[in-house]
């Protein structure tokens, strides 16, 4: 008799994996659209969950150093220039560096003079939040000092070529990501009801553009306000008045702006403007304290 004739085993079919769990796919240019529409729609779960209702965004740079900290390390500078000389820009730019301290150190008592406020709104922990990029230096400070008052704050992180850890204060569950500097911009401005502009760089400056455009065209969609903190650094950097002079920007445009100087005059704009804030007087149901 013929030997039997064994059929092969069917090849295994590779089970696929569903799209959404394809890491591979997730990453590519072709999903661009679901990764832009998950940091609309993650974000915005999240912050609906914990109830926030609107935000304080602080902008400013991420290398100011908290006051200790720059005072110390010009004292070690100072001691080892004693010693062996050091290059007279690293001495000039640690003594600036304690100079630019104060805005660190005025951004938490800002933060924590606003949260304190909120707070005794009596309208819960997420009335009025806090709310910055979530790394360094005036971000920090922000989370910082709203954390002092014992409320929550938000950190909007995002993720660069450098690293840059989200800072110790912002709240655990407020605390996010964005691969995308556009939305993340969206999510500085969607909750906003003022903006907090403190000495920053390259990047702080686009922030402010941004928002002053938004407002300059009733982008918003809301009413919303910018404070500048810090008239010598801002008034220095920028010629604000040259822009009215050149024709390039209106006068009544310059009030977008105003000027403050101190955690204390800074506060007291912000409860003056959100008293005319119709949207804010609604949640409240009864005048500002």
């Amino acid at each position: 008799m013929p030997a039997k004739v064994i059929p092969p085993d069917p090849p295994r079919t590779r089970q696929p994996k569903l799209a959404y769990r394809d890491g591979r796919f997730m990453e590519s240019s072709d999903a661009r659209t679901l990764r832009i529409g998950a940091e609309y729609l993650e974000p915005q779960a999240r912050l609906l969950k914990a109830g926030v209702l609107n935000t304080i965004v602080f902008f400013g740079s991420a290398r100011i150093l908290p006051q200790d900290v720059a005072e110390a390390r010009l004292a070690s500078i100072e001691a080892e220039n004693a010693t062996h000389p050091v290059a007279p820009e690293h001495l000039r730019a640690a003594r600036t560096a304690v100079e630019m301290s104060k805005y660190y150190e005025e951004a938490r008592r800002l933060a924590r003079l606003i949260t304190e406020w909120s707070l005794s709104l009596k309208r819960g922990n997420h009335f009025l939040v806090v709310c910055s990029g979530g790394g360094p230096g005036i971000m920090e400070a922000a989370n910082r000092g709203a954390s002092d008052a014992g409320g929550l704050s938000i950190g909007l992180n995002i993720k660069l070529p450098f690293e840059q850890k989200p800072n110790p204060y912002v709240s655990a569950n407020l605390n996010f990501i964005f691969k995308y500097f556009f939305m993340r911009k969206l999510w500085f401005a969607q909750p906003a009801r003022a903006l907090i502009v403190f000495p920053g760089g390259y990047g702080t400056m686009d922030e402010l553009w941004e928002f002053v455009t938004l407002l300059q065209t009733r982008k918003m969609g809301h009413q919303a306000f910018i404070l500048m903190y810090g008239s010598d650094y801002w008034k220095r950097l920028i010629n604000f008045d040259f822009l009215v002079e050149s024709g390039t920007v209106g006068p009544d445009e310059l009030h977008l702006l105003r000027f403050v100087d101190s955690p204390e005059q800074a506060l007291a704009v912000v409860k003056q403007k959100l008293r005319r804030n119709r949207a804010m007087r609604a949640a409240l149901r009864h005048p500002f304290p």
